[in-house]
């Protein structure tokens, strides 16, 4: 990126310490990472973050899941478990403003890396402990795992088909949620800081966000006083609303109110007279009658090519789209126009892809800073910038496995 198309990056010169590993907390770093703050990440020094060794292999250090969740961060090794190691965080720390860590409850603390330890080094540290549940509660010391936690908040029971067994979400939709939520607490925190000079303890817990997701089907249990009725790919109150099978392909049909069936009906599928049966005449009827409205529509809508139903729908301006492969959404050319998928450099592979932010900010994303980091590729530079650090001092500590130094790869 030339200076000429330079974005003004609104977390320049805030520093985080993100000493958590996996998905959530990662995640939280790296949208701070996107908006522009330094992230430091710390890591083992032999294995490094968890998700190092998780998915398709990049270069040495690196897998596609590692990727997909530091971008734009730098890699420090130290192994925490050394007193060496946390008396260089203890110095890192008054030059940091925000720590992300996902320690078990009470695990940090135990390091001396607890909340009231840390806060004695920098008063207004903003400070985001990511756990499975509730630091307060009989279950704080459990381990939180997304899957566990999809069973358990009720997100497997209202995904899938009404006649298959509770299922899973795609991806890892908690740990999603759970990093997205830390980084608006901290981006929160940062901003009533800069009023008031107050730092802050945030307490982000797995479960709690996990029934966030739950969002109106949980609210519709609540009224219900059930579970409600699972209708995989179609919507539980807007009829039609889902996948359907076109003569060639899926597609997506999304109507969204009775002006947009209406059209449906007369443009689309050519039968008025099925938006003229009062069965059918509003949502909610289409909804009560959808046992009958649905076969018949999926009938008609089998018997037409994909690409004439979605000429009339768009024509209509009914919402539409096709059903694409992972790959190619990947590789389309709106992903390609919109650069959302973009090659850095790699030591060893050449280039590798990593995402783009999703953010806009004045007409222009955000940019990639720096590829996600090789294990150790910052432990030098960060250490010598920060800590003034030399290089006799870091070898000494190589040698005692406190830390590794980077190396190609």
């Amino acid at each position: 990126m030339t200076a000429s198309q330079a974005v003004d990056l609104p977390l320049e010169g805030v520093r985080v310490l993100d000493l958590s590993r996996v998905f959530a907390g990662p995640l939280c770093g790296q949208v701070l990472a996107d908006f522009g703050a330094e992230v430091i990440k710390i890591e083992h020094p032999a294995r490094g973050d968890d998700t190092r060794d998780w998915g398709i292999r990049v270069g040495k250090t690196e897998t596609t899941y590692y990727n997909s969740m530091n971008r734009s961060k730098r890699s420090v090794t130290l192994d925490l478990q050394s007193a060496e190691a946390l008396r260089i965080v203890h110095e890192l720390l008054p030059q940091c403003d925000v720590v992300i860590h996902n320690f078990k409850t009470g695990g940090a603390e135990k390091l001396g890396l607890g909340y009231e330890q840390l806060r004695a080094l920098r008063s207004d540290l903003i400070y985001c402990a990511v756990a499975g549940y509730d630091s307060s509660g009989p279950e704080a010391k459990r381990p939180g795992y997304d899957l566990v936690i999809q069973g358990e908040a009720g997100l497997m029971a209202l995904n899938g088909e009404a006649n298959t067994p509770p299922l899973k979400f795609g991806v890892a939709v908690v740990d999603l949620m759970t990093g997205m939520y830390a980084a608006q607490a901290v981006l929160a925190a940062l901003f009533q800081r800069q009023r008031t000079g107050r730092g802050r303890l945030i307490e982000m817990a797995l479960y709690d966000c996990g029934l966030m997701v739950t969002g109106y089907y949980g609210l519709d249990a609540l009224k219900l006083g059930h579970d409600p009725e699972r209708y995989g790919n179609a919507h539980p109150s807007i009829v039609p609303y889902g996948m359907f099978e076109a003569a060639d392909g899926p597609l997506i049909i999304a109507v969204g109110n009775n002006s947009q069936f209406d059209k449906f009906c007369r443009q689309v599928v050519e039968r008025p007279d099925i938006v003229e049966d009062p069965r059918f005449s509003t949502n909610v009827n289409r909804s009560h009658n959808r046992a009958e409205l649905v076969p018949l529509l999926s009938g008609l809508i089998r018997s037409f090519p994909r690409e004439l139903l979605l000429h009339r729908m768009t024509a209509a301006g009914i919402p539409c789209g096709r059903v694409a492969g992972l790959h190619d959404a990947l590789t389309c050319e709106r992903t390609r126009r919109g650069q959302l998928v973009q090659d850095m450099p790699h030591p060893v592979t050449g280039t590798t892809p990593v995402f783009a932010p999703p953010y806009r900010l004045d007409g222009r994303r955000l940019p990639i800073r720096n590829a996600p980091p090789t294990l150790g590729e910052g432990t030098r530079e960060v250490l010598q910038k920060l800590l003034a650090m030399s290089d006799e001092q870091l070898q000494s500590l190589s040698e005692q496995g406190v830390l590794t130094l980077p190396t190609t790869g």
